[in-house]
């Protein structure tokens, strides 16, 4: 975390906390700052974290059902956040303090509520509905939720998606299925409530024998285990995402109801897992949850089989309930794990890198467990297919191929010449930025890696270079993080390689600082502004609303032309800019970027006075791409700055030289005469002894050194 962002969240949780006075937020940051370790929350510190909340607070149940819901969700930094919490729980004095705030707080609302409160008066009733309306009306309301509360939610989240997806792609739409597809729940290989399908006449099952009995349950489990109902046991109706529950028949026998009560449970987890398929086989829900959906939907055709098999023995006579249950006992555990990743994704509303994070996480947290260990395994590695894509061409072409946002790197549309327009180097930070939430959790460590690696290549790709990683390999998913941070790294260091000697070589970055930025903004080039300052002079005294540019371009070429820097090659890129506010204002200016002064000063007149064209005047340096990314605005405004203060010295200097000139006139008068100007001739020279040792020591003693040391650090650079 950066100091700016500790510094943020302190002040943030100050406020939230209103606290006031005392030292304010700069002790703390220090402390905080001081205090910071690499430290990972372990699953055994958040185990023991969340057992002591449990034993502290007024209500564990609900706090443990809170907890793993979003455990469930897969909610990042969840277990950071719980041990943070059990230390609190160790300080009385903090946790009195919070207390009696959230109680201020509490305060607060209700009387902000109840000041608003006063401004309308509820109407008393008129009208009361009999007992027979209200519950007519119950039963509408249900009946419409039954119907619509699954699929409305669901054609909103897919629109909304959709819409999202095709703003993004605006030149190339997805695809979409076909409205039957959605309007054919028989399709959907779930159970369809409502409709019976079945013509036959049901035979009481009290009144049957018990081995009768049993072949008919066995017969109506095999239905119900592919997601049809039966004749004595049926499907409840869902409402939100709750799991399947199933309704068996009351006169059923005891020991009958006992197995089958075990076994329905594969059926609600097939009931889950074929819902997740078909919701998640759209292509709103983008590639990653459709290869997931797709691994599982090979899983659920291997259980197909399997409840084929077993109907061919209970056709032959040879399928008893005790004999089902046991065919069943591996895929039990199977259905199990698929149905939980599922409404652990569903909860979430995970796509694209959460979705690989929540798989990851699973795979891991089943240590021990080699067959579900190994499930997860599978479905990870077939559900990272499609990002892993995505990843390669990044880090190995930089280009960026994510239709359906899944990517950890989002692509912003701006444009590179803007670049020049703007303080921050804004193409740079703001073109490709990080989607913290899209980061698997395996690639985390990776992740400012893999952002700068494609950049590195992408801005080589803008210069028209088609470049190609000749380390690619294809990167697969393993629980050995190893194997992706070798990857990664050998892709960066080729991609630093390039775009730097892209940069040094064939850009010749070291050339336009050397031979242009240090000529002409450190003023290096001394017989250049002789010309320039003698041929400018008058036209510089006038205010600057009257100076015309064209005639300052004209003579600054003249310049070039008469002096050493006529064999510079970049000699065409420097220009004339006359500012619109004198050198302090634009250093407040600049100092009150993103603080609460910034307004103020913008607002503010630049100054009462009318600048001079001496005042306003500065070089401007044309940069073109990719090099402005290193020589950006930024850049060139201190570069601005640092040259008006050394021009106008360069100025007073010339001024004091000329009173010096001036002076020569005095010989001609007699030595008694003469001596009323000693005093000012003795101020002249101090003057210009004082100029002339403060550019002495800028140029000599602060600049020089320093650039020597830049030109020494360039020779050494490994990456951009």
């Amino acid at each position: 975390m950066s100091e700016f962002r500790i510094h943020h969240d302190v002040n943030e949780l100050l406020s939230l906390l209103r606290v006031q006075g005392g030292d304010g937020a700069e002790v703390y940051i220090e402390l905080l700052q001081k205090n910071r370790t690499p430290y990972v929350t372990t699953s055994v510190s958040a185990h023991s974290a969340k057992v002591k909340i449990a034993e502290f607070s007024r209500t564990p149940e609900d706090f443990l059902k809170k907890y793993d819901e979003l455990k469930s969700k897969n909610t990042r930094h969840l277990d950071s956040l719980v041990y943070l919490l059990s230390k609190l729980t160790e300080d009385k004095e903090t946790l009195h303090y919070l207390q009696q705030n959230a109680k201020e707080r509490a305060e607060l609302a209700a009387n902000s509520a109840t000041s608003s409160s006063t401004n309308f008066s509820i109407p008393s009733s008129t009208s009361k509905m009999s007992l027979q309306e209200l519950e007519e009306l119950r039963k509408q309301l249900g009946s419409v939720t039954a119907n619509s509360s699954a699929q409305q939610p669901l054609e909103l989240t897919r629109k909304m998606l959709r819409d999202k997806q095709n703003k993004k792609n605006s030149g190339q739409p997805i695809p979409v299925f076909p409205s039957w597809v959605y309007e054919r729940p028989a399709l959907i290989g779930d159970f369809l409530i409502g409709t019976s399908l079945s013509t036959d006449t049901t035979v009481p099952i009290g009144t049957l024998p018990l081995a009768s009995q049993e072949s008919m349950i066995v017969e109506d489990l095999l239905y119900v285990l592919i997601g049809v109902d039966g004749r004595y046991i049926t499907a409840q109706a869902l409402v939100g995402r709750q799991n399947r529950a199933f309704s068996l028949d009351p006169n059923l026998d005891l020991s009958i109801k006992e197995l089958v009560t075990r076994i329905l449970p594969v059926a609600a987890s097939y009931s889950a897992v074929t819902r997740f398929i078909e919701e998640k086989s759209s292509f709103e829900y983008g590639q990653v949850n459709h290869a997931l959906a797709a691994a599982m939907r090979t899983l659920i055709k291997e259980y197909m089989i399997l409840i084929t098999q077993l109907e061919h023995l209970q056709r032959q006579g040879l399928l008893s309930l005790q004999k089902l249950w046991f065919y069943i006992q591996p895929t039990m555990r199977t259905l199990e794990i698929l149905a939980s990743l599922a409404t652990s994704v569903d909860k979430g509303e995970c796509m694209g890198g959460s979705t690989l994070s929540l798989l990851h996480d699973k795979t891991f947290n089943y240590t021990g467990d080699s067959q579900a260990q190994e499930l997860c395994l599978y479905l990870t590695k077939a559900a990272s297919v499609p990002y892993f894509e995505i990843l390669e061409k990044w880090i190995y072409r930089g280009i960026i191929n994510d239709p359906y946002s899944e990517f950890m790197v989002e692509e912003h549309e701006l444009q590179k010449e803007k670049i020049q327009e703007d303080y921050n180097d804004k193409y740079w930070d703001q073109r490709y930025t990080v989607v913290q939430q899209q980061i698997p959790s395996f690639l985390q460590k990776m992740a400012d890696k893999i952002l700068s690696t494609g950049k590195y290549l992408n801005v080589v790709r803008e210069c028209g270079r088609d470049v190609t990683c000749p380390v690619a390999k294809e990167v697969i998913y393993t629980l050995k993080e190893r194997a992706y941070v070798e990857q990664i790294e050998k892709a960066y260091n080729y991609a630093s390689k390039v775009l730097l000697d892209f940069l040094m070589e064939e850009k010749e970055l070291v050339a336009h600082l050397s031979r242009s930025i240090k000529h002409y903004f450190l003023m290096d080039q001394g017989d250049f502004f002789v010309h320039f300052m003698d041929l400018t002079e008058e036209e510089l005294k006038k205010p600057v609303d009257d100076i015309i540019t064209t005639r300052l371009e004209a003579l600054l070429e003249l310049a070039l032309r008469m002096s050493t820097a006529n064999t510079d090659p970049f000699k065409d890129d420097l220009k004339i800019d006359l500012m619109p506010h004198d050198l302090i204002t634009q250093l407040l200016r600049v100092l009150a970027i993103e603080t609460k002064q910034e307004k103020a000063i913008i607002s503010a007149d630049p100054t009462e006075l009318t600048l001079s064209g001496l005042e306003a005047f500065s070089f401007d340096y044309i940069v073109k791409w990719p090099l402005s990314l290193i020589i950006n605005r930024k850049a060139l405004t201190r570069y601005q700055m640092l040259f008006r203060h050394m021009f106008y010295c360069k100025h007073v200097e010339r001024q004091l030289c000329n009173v010096w000139i001036s002076n020569k006139t005095a010989k001609q008068f007699s030595l008694h005469s003469a001596k009323w100007f000693a005093g000012a001739f003795t101020l002249r020279q101090r003057m210009l002894n004082f100029v002339q040792n403060i550019q002495y020591y800028m140029m000599f003693e602060v600049m020089e050194p320093t650039w020597h040391i830049l030109e020494k650090n360039l020779k050494l650079v490994s990456e951009v």
